[in-house]
């Protein structure tokens, strides 16, 4: 249960704290309104997530037999990790400049994390085979890391809206690129054990 609660931490407040779609809404939002409405728009993942998580988990109980598709999807899933290690890495300040072209409410918010492919790759090859690997553990360990994964994940955005309409200092500064870059780093350590798991399903490694 506490790898499981490590890595929904890890993976939480990455996905969180990169920049997106759906973080610049909640940033606009702030900026033009106020953080309460952020904050709305940063609960958006509890509303539209939960059929992508469904739907991927249904998909892969019926490959759970095939070693060699698990394989290549913790290869995948290793692969996406690395591109979001990327992606932390070479992050720059955030632009609070706020747009009125953005959508001004939570179900504007729920479309647009809807629309976009993140979520549906991240829990296809990360997620979702992190959760029955859990769960072959315990199913406390299966829910510890959904719930942790999301009380970062919105947790930190929500963090980020009320830190944007007290101060804009921390996204414009230098602290949040030194965060980004460690998170970078455990993201790129969690790509390697998933690409070990990877090989161990082809048969590659013991």
């Amino acid at each position: 249960m506490v790898s499981a609660l490590a890595v929904g931490t890890v993976l939480g407040l990455s996905a969180g704290l990169a920049p997106g779609p759906l973080l610049t809404l909640v940033i606009t939002q702030t900026l033009k309104h106020n953080a309460g409405e952020g904050v709305k728009v940063a609960a958006a993942p509890l509303i539209t997530d939960l059929p992508i998580i469904l739907l991927s988990l249904l998909v892969l109980t019926r490959l759970t037999d095939f070693d060699v598709i698990l394989g290549l999807i913790s290869l995948a899933g290793g692969l996406y990790v690395l591109h979001l290690a990327y992606g932390s890495l070479r992050v720059e300040p955030v632009n609070l400049q706020a747009s009125d072209r953005q959508p001004r409410s939570l179900s504007k918010g729920a479309l647009i994390n809807l629309l976009n492919p993140h979520p549906y790759l991240f829990w296809m090859t990360v997620g979702a085979p992190f959760i029955l690997k859990a769960r072959e553990r315990s199913l406390i360990s299966a829910l510890a890391f959904i719930f942790s994964f999301y009380v970062l994940l919105v947790g930190s955005k929500i963090f980020l809206a009320l830190l944007t309409g007290k101060s804009r200092r921390f996204l414009t500064g230098k602290g949040y690129i030194y965060v980004m870059r460690v998170l970078a780093a455990l993201l790129a350590l969690f790509a390697l054990f998933l690409f070990r798991d990877g090989l161990v399903f082809l048969g590659v490694l013991p």
